[in-house]
Parts: structure tokens; C-alpha cells; sequence
């Protein structure tokens, strides 16, 4: 063997012995309640297909004649020869929906953070984030060149330290193009936590001390808000975020990300993000799925979806009532079941799938280390029946132990 090929399976062996070694698992089958996975159906409580939209009919007519006018790629970037009418119309409907001048879609929700910090920010200027935002985040944080800061999750005493140096930094007489920008970026859903960002006082914080702020509504977008539009609406606060970015593979149904704001903020990062100028368009399927997505979600039908999913929610929250696990008190589909130990969690995830429930382990680098655990997630799509099964499943695992009377409240 090699020594490059030795060194690999060194690596993967320690990856192993620490229990975080991950591997690709195959569904045949398209996205829902009920998945496919080799030979084996589990019921699926990892999707982040809050309203089912993955397969709906509707998305799925829509990619099929963007296919049949616009043809199956793209052929170039945007700025070639690549932005076709389908990403157009993605872009206005998007915008209508946030209530912002203008909008912009990227290949990914990673790529999306990636170009928007690094059109916005250099070496001159401050980027603070919580310390639980999503990796792509932290990631597109460390590469834009600002100096980065982190505040505790969700502090805002933390968050206001840092914003008090970031205020001596920027003091003026200093020989730079612009006034350095600080940019507070935070998840408005966190992701692997399920609860909810401070909104109102990082909006305060962020106006009291000249700051910006760019909001990741991923897992708010579809869920919050009159008129479903994240948790800056909910929270009526979204005139005041600078930012608006999201993505399109959670309650809209399909991939990608994008970034919402006023027209000089898009238009300068068409001409400054390289996740967006260097990258082929997305296919025109995509962006005419994500569309009618979009535009679901505001329909009435979006409506009784989101019902829906919060019955699910309740429903699972109130049978774990009891069981001596720590429930978010907010309403998040996003529900974590602290397990702390890597090789726990991992075997917990294998128990379950062998009584039919699909919830993969989330272990580091995706959490901190001894802060591994189950992310059970609940979509418009399950029944009552599915999350009595998965309630059924996490006594039988004595992962939680509640009692009687809490079980007969967990709803048929």
C-alpha cells in the first residue's frame, strides 16, 4: 500500500475509534414520511421537508416544463450567458414574497453564504456571529477576511462586548476606502438546536451601535409569519434586518439559496460574489420548482401544511412530556434529543432503525464534541399514527422513560 493510501486509513480509523465515521446511506425512493433505504422502509424523521414539498405534484410539473422549454442545463454562469428566464422569475417571485427591492438565487445555500460575506466584507471590517450558526456561515465568516468574532449563543451581553470593541475599531481618521462595515450574521431557526434567535434585542444591539445584520430564515422561511415568510416577519421585524438570506431545499421544497435585500445589495453582489459569478447556473428545473415553491407556500393549501406540521410538532413534544429529556419550550420543527455521547448516539440511531425509524446520530463537527444527539424532525406529511410510532420506539429504547399520563396525551 501506498503511504498516501496508509495515511487515509489512519485517519478513517481514528475517525472510527471516536465514533464519528459517517458514510453515505442510498434511498430508493423520493423524499417523504416513508423512505426507501437499501431494502429496508423507515419512517423518516431527518428531512428538513417541513411541508412536504419535496414531491409535490405541482413542483414536479413545474421542473418538467422548464425542462421541456429551457432544456436540461443551464450552458454557462449567470454572467455569460447562463441566467435564464426561469431564475428571473424565481428571483421577482422571491422578492414579492420577503417584501424586499430585490433578490438573488445561488447554487446552494453554502455557496450563498460564501458569496455574500465575501462580497461584503474584507480585511477591514468585523464579522460577529453566534457560536451555534450553521457551518456555512462559520465557514464564509473565516474565508471573507474580516476579523471574526463569536458571541455565546444567544447572548446578547456577550453580543453587545464585542460590538463595543467593534465601535473603538472603526473609529474614524483611519486611511481605508470606506468605513469599515461590522456585520452581525445569525440563523433566525438554529439548525441543530431547534430554538430561536434573540430577535428584537440583536435588532436593537445592531441600531444602537451602527452595526448591519444578515439573517439566515432557512429553517423560518414556510413556518413563521402571517404570511409565512420567516421569524423576522412573525417578530415584525423585517424592515430592520439588512439582510435576508434563506434557502430553497427546506419547507420550499427544493435546493439551492438565496439572499434578499435592497437593490444596490444585490446588484453589488452579482458583481463581487464568486460563489455566484464563477458558478454554472442552476439547472432551469430547479429554479422553476423552487418557484412554484415559493408560491405555494403563500397559497392556502401552504396554509394547511403548516397546521399541519404543527400538530405533528405538538403532538410529539407533548408525548416526550414527562420523559426527563429537555424540550425546546418554543415551537421549532426541529426537535433535539440530547444523548451527549458519540458512540451512544450512534448506537441509539441503529436501534432505531431497527424498529423502523430513521433518526441519523448528529455527532461533531456538526455539533461540539459530547454534544451528540438524535435531531428528530417533524414534516406536514407525518401522520398521528407516525409519530405514535416514533414516541412508542424512544420508550422501547429507553431513551426517555415519561409516564402513562403523559403518553395517553400524545394524540392518536
Amino acid at each position: 500500500m501506498k503511504p498516501f493510501e496508509q495515511e487515509l486509513n489512519q485517519q478513517l480509523a481514528a475517525t472510527r475509534e471516536q465514533a464519528l465515521y459517517r458514510q453515505l446511506r442510498r434511498i430508493n425512493s423520493p423524499q417523504g414520511p416513508l423512505i426507501r433505504m437499501d431494502d429496508q422502509r423507515l419512517l423518516n424523521f431527518s428531512s428538513n421537508d417541513y411541508l412536504g414539498l419535496a414531491n409535490e405534484s405541482a413542483l414536479k410539473a413545474a421542473a418538467k416544463a422548464a425542462i421541456d422549454e429551457f432544456g436540461a442545463g443551464s450552458g454557462a454562469s449567470r454572467l455569460i450567458c447562463g441566467s435564464l428566464a426561469p431564475h428571473h422569475q424565481l428571483e421577482q417571485t422571491l422578492c414579492e414574497f420577503k417584501g424586499t427591492e430585490a433578490a438573488l438565487s445561488f447554487s446552494s445555500g453554502y455557496a450563498t453564504a460564501l458569496g455574500v460575506l465575501g462580497a461584503l466584507l474584507d480585511k477591514g471590517d468585523i464579522v460577529i456571529i453566534d457560536k451555534l450558526v450553521h457551518a456555512c456561515i462559520v465557514d464564509a465568516a473565516r474565508l471573507c477576511g474580516a476579523k471574526l468574532r463569536v458571541y455565546a449563543h444567544n447572548d446578547p451581553e456577550a453580543l453587545e462586548k464585542i460590538l463595543k470593541w467593534a465601535e473603538r475599531q472603526s473609529s474614524p481618521g483611519r486611511s481605508q476606502a470606506r468605513k469599515p462595515r461590522t456585520l452581525i450574521v445569525t440563523e433566525s431557526v438554529f439548525s441543530m438546536e431547534g430554538d430561536l434567535a434573540l430577535l428584537r434585542e440583536i435588532i436593537e444591539l445592531k441600531e444602537k451601535y451602527g452595526a448591519c445584520l444578515m439573517l439566515d430564515e432557512a429553517h423560518a422561511t414556510g413556518l413563521f409569519g402571517e404570511r409565512r415568510r420567516g421569524l423576522a416577519e412573525a417578530y415584525e421585524l423585517a424592515g430592520r434586518v439588512d439582510i435576508q438570506m434563506g434557502k430553497l431545499g427546506k419547507a420550499l421544497g427544493e435546493a439551492g439559496g438565496y439572499v434578499c435585500g435592497s437593490g444596490a445589495l444585490i446588484d453589488l453582489i452579482i458583481n463581487r460574489a464568486r460563489s455566484f459569478i464563477f458558478s454554472t447556473a442552476p439547472t432551469p428545473a430547479a429554479a422553476a420548482a423552487a418557484n412554484m415553491g415559493v408560491r405555494f407556500v403563500q397559497s392556502s393549501e401552504g396554509e394547511v401544511r403548516r397546521a399541519q406540521l404543527w400538530a405533528r410538532v405538538d403532538q410529539f413534544k407533548n408525548g416526550l412530556a414527562g420523559g426527563g429529556l429537555e424540550v425546546p419550550v418554543v415551537r421549532s420543527a426541529i426537535i433535539p434529543i440530547m444523548l451527549g455521547d458519540e458512540n451512544r448516539a450512534v448506537q441509539m440511531a441503529a436501534e432505531l432503525r431497527a424498529l423502523g425509524i430513521f433518526a441519523p446520530a448528529i455527532r461533531y463537527p456538526t455539533v461540539a464534541r459530547g454534544a451528540a444527539r438524535l435531531r428528530v424532525t417533524l414534516t406536514a406529511r407525518h401522520s398521528a399514527a407516525d409519530v405514535k410510532q416514533l414516541l412508542s420506539a424512544l420508550r422501547r429504547l429507553s431513551i426517555c422513560d415519561w409516564n402513562v399520563k403523559s403518553e395517553k396525551n400524545s394524540g392518536e
